[in-house]
């Protein structure tokens, strides 16, 4: 069994509270959505949970942004959140009442199997909400959410009717036991799939010049004894203004989509271009979802005689991705097949250390030294003190540390334990998280990753 990423794509005509709903549901205590330091990216995405259950939310206004009219963009709303989103969010407003738009979007969800819930927003109370609804009843479709997206009302409801479809989410891979999963991702035209097409040694998908010719995730199972892979190819990720063809706004949900599914994400970059603020957000993608990561610099041979510009590259690249320092970095070449031989034994390494679990008298005695090292800070007039460690999971590492005053922890000691963990551990080329918690039992918020 593996979890599949759900996507749940909000569409709806202009203004009837898309971005509403996205941050009301974003912005939980336990939603996964706080900025990685150093790293800058759009928001209309966020990986929520809820009631345990995670999913990623999409606010698709802020994606499929076109000068058009007012149909024609909803309309392709609609039709990319029918290709590429497991459930589907349709928002309508209350106070405005039922619209042509309205019908003929319906009309157009209907026909499709996904799980889809018609949303009447706006409807702030239950006094109002049987004289508000009534307009919609026309659509034929049942049920109809009231919900309040600025005040919260029925969202609780709602989300009780979206958890079964969550929980559907749950999928037989049939995959060899201990497959290694690998996402391949980066810009159009970096050569992602080049590079999976030198690793099998074989033509087995279509590679040309014409950058995004992978629309869909295409999967590729490798077996090099004793070990299996599989590979996942992604659609590149476009930087927003570049775009004019509306599936490619949509390539991101693919990537996103893609990554739910990996445990080792490998982000190309090109080596001739350099290092962009796109390749930095693609990298942070794979941190909110608590990937394991591999950089790898591709067409390393266009700079091989031009040792300024390698170090310039190797520079910029330092520079851009400061806030995953654990990261390898590989140069490679999926032309001449440079560095290619090197990847699969540090794959293997990263994997390990990605699955790996601790006793717990082994962390219980490491947190103890990190404390007798480095002694916390006061807060509120009382020394923190931390009490014992366990860990809560792999993939990434997750370790829970309950203290006596989790609030107080400083950020500069959080990076300190966690850092002691990473080199006491051995987890030095992963993400390691750790999660502060009052010996009641209530969580604070994970420490840096």
């Amino acid at each position: 069994m593996m979890k599949d990423a759900t996507l749940v794509a909000l569409i709806g005509r202009p203004n009837v509270g898309k971005s509403t709903l996205f941050n009301r549901l974003s912005r939980r205590r336990d939603a996964l959505v706080d900025p990685t330091p150093g790293v800058t990216r759009d928001r209309h995405y966020a990986r929520v949970v809820w009631e345990d259950h995670p999913f990623i939310l999409v606010d698709t206004g802020g994606i499929d942004d076109e000068d058009d009219t007012i149909t024609n963009h909803i309309r392709h709303q609609a039709m990319l959140a029918i290709e590429e989103a497991d459930i589907i969010f349709f928002l309508m407003d209350g106070r405005e009442g039922l619209t042509p738009s309205d019908v003929e979007i319906v009309a157009l969800l209907r026909r499709t199997e996904k799980n889809v819930f018609f949303i009447v927003n706006k409807i702030d109370s239950p006094e109002i909400e049987a004289g508000l609804l009534t307009p919609f009843w026309e659509l034929g479709v049942e049920p109809l959410w009231a919900l309040s997206a600025d005040h919260g009302y029925g969202l609780n409801t709602l989300m009780a009717g979206v958890l079964p479809c969550l929980e559907q989410s749950e999928v037989k891979d049939h995959l060899p036991a201990e497959t290694m999963r690998l996402a391949f991702l980066g810009r159009p035209n970096v050569g992602k799939s080049s590079m999976i097409n030198a690793i099998i040694g074989q033509e087995r998908m279509v590679v040309t010049d014409l950058a995004g010719t992978t629309r869909d995730a295409v999967d590729t199972l490798v077996t090099r004894d004793p070990y299996t892979y599989l590979l996942i190819d992604t659609a590149g990720i476009r930087r927003k203004g570049k775009t004019t063809d509306k599936l490619e706004k949509f390539s991101v949900l693919k990537a996103l989509k893609a990554l739910g599914r990996c445990d080792v994400a490998l982000v190309l970059i090109d080596a001739e271009e350099g290092v962009t603020e796109q390749d930095t957000k693609v990298i942070g993608y794979t941190q909110d979802q608590g990937r394991a990561l591999i950089i790898l610099i591709n067409k390393w041979d266009l700079i091989q005689n031009d040792r300024r510009r390698q170090e310039q590259v190797l520079e910029a690249v330092r520079s851009a991705v400061t806030f995953v320092p654990f990261a390898p970095v590989f140069k490679v070449s999926a032309l001449t097949g440079l560095g290619i031989r090197r990847l699969f034994p540090e794959i293997g390494k990263v994997y390990r250390q990605f699955h790996r679990r601790f006793p717990t008298a082994v962390l219980n005695r490491l947190l103890a030294e990190a404390v007798e090292r480095h002694q916390p800070p006061m807060y509120r007039g009382r020394r923190l003190k931390f009490y014992y460690t366990a860990q809560l999971g792999t993939a990434p590492p997750l370790f829970a540390v309950v203290a006596n005053a989790p609030k107080g922890i400083h950020f500069s000691y959080q990076r300190y334990l966690t850092n002691y963990f990473r080199d006491g551990l051995g987890l030095d080329s992963v993400p390691v998280r750790l999660l502060f918690r009052e010996r009641s039992g209530r969580k604070s918020k994970p420490a840096t990753r």
